[in-house]
């Protein structure tokens, strides 16, 4: 099966209408398969524990009802169920069942979405914690010396205004340092009570908004709680009771009380037979007749599915807009912490991030407030279309649906609109305070772009773009660094390490200065010991000098990753010093490893046999460059004999005679006569040998002619057969 664009869909989906058709599907399985999933889980959990029969625990817990006082988690489907004489109607039944537990999860959690923002609940969960550390991280900062400091640093500018004749700018800063010094001990005793405190604008706000949305319903009670109680049953009964009631019987059952009673009885039973029962006995003939599932009751349920998600969709919005409005306030009370210790009292950036922080904490309330009211005038609205519509019920909550995705819409302008409020208002103030006339507009220090006009940005994202420059302006400060234990911006996460690093560093510089200048010697020393050797032979442009350059360093011990850089300073260049690491390598990988072997003889042969390996090649006098340098020092670590030694001509020309052949020479010289015959014997053969190998390594390397390569040959030939590499074959001319 080829696989198109990597979607993994099949060729035979490759036309457009296909790939519709798969996509309806796809929509068509989520809106069926995702709701029956929540059903089936919902399901899942029934009788483990409720009160009813048929509740559903997965959303019992959210304790929402209706204005009759029933649950929603103890609603059900009425109707026949089937049999397996009716196989049809069973599995109608079972969609419309995974679809209506379905549908209820969606619309409950909705509902609940809404009253646990409201009701602030989720804010005292982690509010003694932010209290707690916000509390010990003021006591820290408001030290005497930070203090002294900031205001030290406000009456410069003080004086500053007044030396150069700005008296009303120096009076304007005299009274605000003022001002932050009252304020300031007053906030920092408890730096979150406004944002997080029973008597906070945060609360009042709400509270507010509450009130105001309870006249808007018609209720009486201001209680806060109440008032989020006959809000929940509202929308309950506008998103859950009468959709339910229609989808299940065709119409509205409460519109008669008796009936309304009696479905709301058998829903708290969890009893859908004496709901039947019930319900035929308050005369509505219709419910009952009419509880028996059919098809259409399917496509029913997929358009309340849609309409509740848009219902959810609307409820998290409105709720991650109450908690940012709350969290907002909560950010900027701690960044007030920072005006009120030290910034309140210096001219300029600082003061208006204070002013900023303060203002935006007053329209966190108004926030709360706004979308409080937001949800009151919203809810007015559908329930008045609810109430207009009378049995109208599904297509209303279609128009519901439509009326929620607008009204998302509208609470982002409305966000954006708060927010351009406080960022004018906050400039206003900033300007103010730092002495610009009256009517002159522009934009206060540290306000950057957000002047509150209508071609700034004042939008929330550069006003957090400014709040963050002026935090990240205090944590660079040196006086912070000098305050905070000598760390060096003490806001970042890795603060703290990288202070005991600098600490380790700068103790430690001096030995790093000295281990550098030492390291910078020795190179240096490299560099004359390569020129040094080279000159000996002919110079670091010849074959033999490179050599026996590059031979010296590796007997120093240079890194290996060091001796290109060593040779290239020296003169030499980079395709030389590749032929000749070359040669060197390949003669130490085929040199001949044996204990009982001579290991200057050992590189010697492998160098010299490395050249006839590689002649006619372009590293061909590299290698034998390598083959003289391990000739040489063969030569020199051979022992000559000693001055008046006596020795046994008949056994030298004995070997002479029969040297070039290994098998001859074995079986004209036993093992005992290598024993036998001195040492001084067998160190003059082979200092014979040394010395006659090195002068034809040199002379192939002078001209690498064919007969110069075959005299190589030659003499490799002998060191190889006088190489005793078993101790069978007696001593050898280099054992000692």
């Amino acid at each position: 099966m080829r696989i198109l664009g990597g979607r993994g869909l099949p060729a035979s989906w490759a036309g457009p209408r296909r790939r519709r058709l798969l996509y309806g599907l796809l929509l068509v399985a989520i809106l069926t398969v995702f709701p029956g999933g929540l059903g089936a889980v919902a399901m899942a959990q029934d009788g483990a524990g409720g009160s009813a029969p048929n509740r559903m625990d997965g959303v019992a817990w959210m304790n929402i009802r209706d204005s009759a006082g029933v649950q929603l988690a103890d609603y059900t489907f009425v109707g026949a169920r089937g049999s397996l004489l009716d196989p049809g109607a069973t599995v109608v039944w079972t969609l419309i069942g995974l679809e209506f537990v379905g549908y209820m999860v969606i619309v409950t959690t909705a509902i609940w979405f809404i009253g646990y923002a409201l009701s602030f609940a989720w804010l005292d969960l982690f509010a003694g914690a932010l209290q707690g550390a916000v509390n010990a991280f003021a006591d820290q900062l408001a030290t005497p010396a930070v203090l002294i400091t900031a205001v030290s640093i406000g009456a410069f500018f003080v004086a500053w205004f007044t030396v150069r004749g700005f008296h009303s700018k120096a009076v304007i800063q005299i009274l605000t340092m003022l001002v932050v010094a009252v304020l300031g001990p007053l906030f920092l005793a408890s730096p979150l009570a406004g944002a997080l405190g029973s008597d906070g604008p945060l609360a009042r706000g709400r509270d507010l908004g509450m009130a105001v949305a309870a006249g808007l319903n018609g209720a009486d009670s201001r209680n806060p709680d109440q008032v989020l109680s006959t809000l929940q049953g509202d929308m309950a009964d506008n998103f859950a009771r009468r959709p339910v009631q229609v989808w299940n019987f065709g119409h509205i059952v409460d519109d008669r009380s008796a009936c309304a009673a009696a479905w709301s009885a058998g829903m708290t039973a969890g009893d859908p037979e004496r709901t039947q029962r019930e319900l035929g006995a308050c005369g509505d003939t219709a419910a009952v007749t009419s509880a028996h599932p059919h098809i259409g009751q399917i496509g029913t349920g997929l358009v309340l599915l849609v309409s509740a998600a848009v219902l959810l969709l609307f409820a998290v919005v409105l709720s991650l807009r109450l908690m940012r409005a709350a969290l907002d306030a909560v950010y900027q009370a701690i960044m007030a912490v920072f005006g009120f210790v030290a910034g309140g009292f210096v001219y300029g950036p600082t003061q208006s991030f204070l002013i900023r922080n303060l203002v935006n904490s007053g329209i966190a309330a108004a926030r709360m407030c706004a979308y409080t009211v937001f949800v009151g005038i919203y809810l007015v609205l559908l329930g008045n279309i609810f109430h207009q519509a009378r049995g109208q019920v599904v297509a209303v909550i279609v128009i519901a649906a439509v009326v929620e995705i607008v009204a998302i819409f509208q609470m982002g302008r409305l966000s954006k609109s708060l927010t351009r409020g406080s960022t004018w208002a906050a400039n206003r103030f900033a300007l103010a305070i730092q002495g610009a006339p009256a009517g002159s507009g522009g934009t206060a220090l540290g306000m950057g772009g957000a002047g509150g006009g209508r071609g700034s940005g004042g939008g929330s994202g550069m006003g957090t773009i400014a709040s963050l420059a002026a935090l990240n302006t205090v944590n660079a400060s040196p006086l912070t660094a000098w305050l905070l234990g000598r760390t060096s911006n003490p806001l970042s996460p890795l603060a703290f390490g990288r202070m005991r690093n600098d600490r380790a560093n700068i103790a430690s510089a001096a030995a790093r200065l000295e281990s550098h200048r030492w390291r910078a010697m020795g190179r240096q020393n490299w560099r004359l010991l390569a020129r040094q050797e080279a000159a000996a032979w002919g110079g670091i442009d010849t074959e033999l000098g490179l050599n026996r350059a590059l031979k010296h360093l590796d007997n120093n011990r240079v890194p290996a990753e060091m001796l290109p850089a060593v040779l290239l300073d020296a003169g030499a260049s980079h395709e030389r010093i590749h032929n000749h690491m070359r040669a060197r390598q390949t003669r130490t990988d085929t040199r001949f490893r044996h204990p009982y072997g001579f290991p200057p003889l050992q590189k010697a042969v492998a160098a010299g046999n490395a050249v006839l390996n590689h002649a006619g090649t372009d590293a061909e006098m590299a290698f034998a460059a390598q083959a003289v340098s391990d000739a040489d020092s063969l030569a020199r670590h051979t022992l000559a004999p000693a001055p008046g030694a006596r020795l046994d001509h008949a056994f030298i020309a004995r070997v002479q005679q029969h040297w070039d052949s290994d098998r001859a020479l074995r079986a004209n010289i036993g093992p005992g006569e290598w024993d036998r015959v001195g040492r001084d014997t067998r160190t003059a053969i082979a200092h014979q040998l040394a010395t006659e190998h090195l002068a034809t390594a040199r002379a192939y390397s002078d001209s690498p002619t064919a007969g110069r390569r075959g005299e190589l040959a030659a003499s490799l030939k002998r060191l190889s057969n006088l190489d005793h590499t078993l101790p069978e074959f007696g001593l050898d001319p280099w054992d000692l």
